[in-house]
């Protein structure tokens, strides 16, 4: 089982954990990362590309002139295809983007990235974060202590009022709660803290 330090709000050294080797020194699975990111990405699009059928642009529905003995080619309808301001073949129309992947997958691919991360030693354990107050500027403070000044992902087990309020304005930190983390948040942000808690939460849930 690894074996990593736990710091306190001072980024001093407090103790010691005993992680899952199962879930954070697993083998790292390039392919399930990037199959895990694809899939996270495709369930944010939105999908509203949209263009209109010959049904649904403006005109008349009147027959332009009569089929036979103009000389001119037969024509029904001014929204057809074929005329300027008329409707679009085989536009793009609203759709879903998501599609659906293997439990399992997702959770080889959590586990990928928590060993990634753990490796490099961009994942840090937090004895808890107990703030004073819901300041913003205090606990920017307090992310100074710890060094986590770019980009910083907050993984939390309990609901905890102060520290949600006192990170959601600071830009480029994300909170989230054990059961919400996914592989994507774990790559996408440069440090990652978690509570002791939700360490030992993970590792339980993992397994």
């Amino acid at each position: 089982m690894p074996t990593v330090d736990v710091i306190n709000l001072e980024n001093k050294v407090v103790g010691s954990l005993e992680l899952a080797a199962e879930v954070f020194g697993a083998d790292v699975n390039e392919h399930l990362l990037y199959e895990s990111v694809r899939h996270y990405m495709a369930g944010q699009r939105k999908g509203l590309a949209a263009t209109k059928t010959r049904h649904e642009v403006a005109g008349s529905g009147k027959k332009l002139w009569k089929q036979k003995g103009t000389g001119r080619a037969r024509m029904g309808s001014i929204r057809s295809p074929l005329w300027r301001h008329g409707g679009t073949t085989h536009g793009p129309q609203p759709r879903d983007y998501s599609y659906r992947l293997n439990k399992k997958m997702i959770l080889g691919a959590l586990r990928s990235a928590l060993t990634a991360k753990l490796r490099d030693g961009e994942l840090r354990i937090v004895d808890g974060f107990t703030l004073a107050d819901a300041k913003t500027k205090n606990f920017a403070g307090t992310l100074g202590k710890l060094k986590a000044e770019k980009t910083v992902l907050l993984v939390e087990n309990a609901e905890n009022r102060n520290l949600t309020l006192g990170s959601r304005n600071i830009p480029g930190v994300k909170l989230v709660s054990t059961k919400n983390v996914t592989t994507y948040d774990i790559l996408k942000y440069k440090d990652v803290l978690v509570s002791k808690s939700a360490a030992e939460k993970l590792s339980e849930a993992l397994k």
